[in-house]
């Protein structure tokens, strides 16, 4: 597979990322502009960027048509927000990015869903179910990510397999702490 994710660098493609963040997720699951922002200084937290269709797709400046926002710890790899811009989906792009991203990382990825109540919600499970990933019907809660809005109920899905209760317990650890900054 040719690699297409490319590191997010400049605050232009931190904006179009952004842009493409607040058009495909509730306020509730994403931070606000500057705190998201922030997250680029933390070593642990990595922005990929997909430019299709420009000349030189590898070049700062391109259009950013997809994004992964990634949270690299030892016992797996967190996919926190992940989204094509509306307009270029259901074009195989999603797939592409999932598929680089296994090959960047050598070991498990998680990522955060919704819970399957609306036909949205059931779609996106469904895509990452063909991508290979595992919904894990564990009692999951996204902390509040800014004081004016509550924690949201969520599931974690896993790639390659689904997880244990006690792997479960870890990786909800690991998140609420490294991730959301609450102690547990």
């Amino acid at each position: 597979m040719t690699r297409i994710l490319r590191d997010i660098k400049s605050a232009d493609e931190f904006d179009q990322v952004y842009d493409i963040m607040d058009a495909s997720f509730p306020k509730t699951e994403h931070r606000p502009y500057e705190k998201q922002k922030k997250l680029l200084d933390n070593p642990a937290y990595r922005l990929f960027g997909v430019s299709r269709g420009a000349a030189d797709a590898d070049a700062a400046g391109s259009r950013i048509d997809a994004f992964a926002a990634v949270w690299e710890f030892e016992e797996f790899t967190y996919l926190e927000h992940f989204a094509v811009r509306p307009g270029l989906r259901s074009q195989g792009i999603g797939s592409a990015v999932l598929g680089n991203l296994q090959e960047i990382y050598d070991r498990p990825i998680c990522l955060e869903v919704e819970l399957p109540e609306t036909e949205q919600a059931v779609h996106r499970i469904g895509f990452y179910k063909r991508n290979h990933y595992y919904f894990n019907d564990y009692t999951y809660e996204q902390p509040k990510l800014s004081e004016q809005y509550p924690a949201v109920p969520l599931r974690i899905m896993t790639s390659g397999r689904p997880i244990s209760r006690q792997e479960f317990e870890k990786v909800r650890s690991i998140l609420y702490r490294r991730v959301y900054g609450i102690l547990t």
